[in-house]
């Protein structure tokens, strides 16, 4: 690949992460998220703004980890992946959450967009995965999970008057 198409695959992967594509960006997903909804399901929903959340944070700081540090060592399938409890435990979790997974996020584009990474090379510690496939991975999995905090937020404001 030539470096000016490396760096264009750079770019759109970037752009990808950071939700301008086709699904909305995680500042605007969590901003003004009501505090009293923050740990409330909708009706026939399977999880909580909270849950998701948190698991979306765990799930990139692994994706992250597992690849810039071949001694990272991933949590336990699936409950290491996912909060303990429904709601935060205290105020302060919700805003730590977000700082997380926005320095996590902020690290691995800095990875991406560094000429040495290569995409395509796949990493000694793993099984076939490459830069180019955790990245796929992370935008597809933020994109999901960023569509379903959304629905949870509408879903309960249709469903209950929030402040």
């Amino acid at each position: 690949m030539h470096s000016s198409e490396s760096a264009a695959l750079r770019i759109l992967l970037v752009d990808a992460l950071r939700g301008h594509q086709a699904h909305i960006d995680f500042d605007s997903a969590v901003e003004d998220f009501p505090v009293e909804a923050r740990g409330s399901k909708p009706p026939n929903s399977p999880h909580t703004a909270w849950q998701l959340l948190e698991h979306m944070r765990i799930a990139q700081h692994d994706i992250l980890e597992f690849s810039r540090d071949p001694n990272h060592e991933s949590p336990d399938w699936p409950e290491g992946y996912w909060p303990k409890t429904e709601a935060p435990p205290n105020r302060q979790a919700w805003d730590e959450t977000v700082t997380a997974f926005r320095r996590d996020a902020q690290a691995f584009k800095k990875l991406i967009e560094d000429p040495q990474s290569n995409l395509f090379e796949p990493f000694a510690h793993g099984d076939g995965q490459t830069l180019l496939r955790e990245a796929l991975l992370l935008v597809c999995h933020n994109s999901y999970h960023l569509g379903q905090l959304m629905l949870v937020k509408k879903s309960l404001a249709a469903t209950q008057p929030l402040t």
